[in-house]
């Protein structure tokens, strides 16, 4: 069902003329996402200042603390941005995201349903370096407190770095590293869960 909806998800941005997508791997893990420009659909909206994506997440359980991690995670989320901050290369956002994923663990006494509104803040510059390509750092925090927190989720914390190298217009070549932890309300007590802490190497286009 849930890898319907992922499915469902994917097709609905292309079906809108995705303008943006990667994908990133490790030796472990598996993380594709794509994100449509509402700029290109709505002519009040200036280009690439509103953007609606979906992600999709296989983590292993070798980079996360689980025993047996076989459950993706999937994300819906919304950006506003900015570009070039005062003049300085910096690209900044905010925007909210709604996530989901289970677990199945001793710990959790079971199989437990993990589902959160995290806010969060996205930062993107570009390195005033005299290079043949433009290098770029960035990164995210998200974070959901119990308030925005369903099922039986407790609290939800998410920070992301990345450098990236624009080896085409448009294409770059982007080293990160994530963290997504997940916090079950377990019978009143709180267990922490991180659902996948890795480094990786992936593609980003825009389109």
């Amino acid at each position: 069902m849930l890898k319907k909806l992922g499915l469902l998800c994917a097709s609905v941005a292309v079906a809108f003329a995705m303008n943006g997508a990667e994908i990133n791997i490790n030796d472990k893990d598996l993380e594709v996402g794509g994100y449509v420009d509402m700029g290109q659909i709505v002519t009040s909206i200036e280009p690439d200042t509103v953007l609606l994506g979906v992600k999709y997440l296989k983590g292993d359980e070798s980079h996360s603390d689980f025993n047996v991690n076989d459950n993706a995670y999937y994300e819906a989320n919304f950006l506003m941005q900015k570009h070039d901050v005062y003049t300085t290369g910096l690209t900044v956002g905010m925007g909210l995201k709604v996530n989901y994923t289970r677990a199945t663990d001793a710990s959790l006494g079971g199989t437990r349903y993990f589902a959160s509104i995290p806010v969060g803040v996205v930062a993107d510059y570009q390195l005033p370096a005299d290079a043949a390509m433009p290098i770029y750092l960035g990164g995210s925090i998200y974070y959901a407190p119990e308030v925005l927190c369903l099922n039986d989720a407790k609290n939800f914390f998410e920070y992301r770095i990345n450098l990236d190298f624009e080896i085409i217009e448009n294409g770059r070549i982007t080293l990160g590293y994530r963290s997504l932890n997940t916090t079950y309300d377990v019978n009143t007590r709180s267990v922490d869960k991180n659902y996948n802490h890795s480094g990786y190497i992936g593609v980003k286009f825009q389109f």
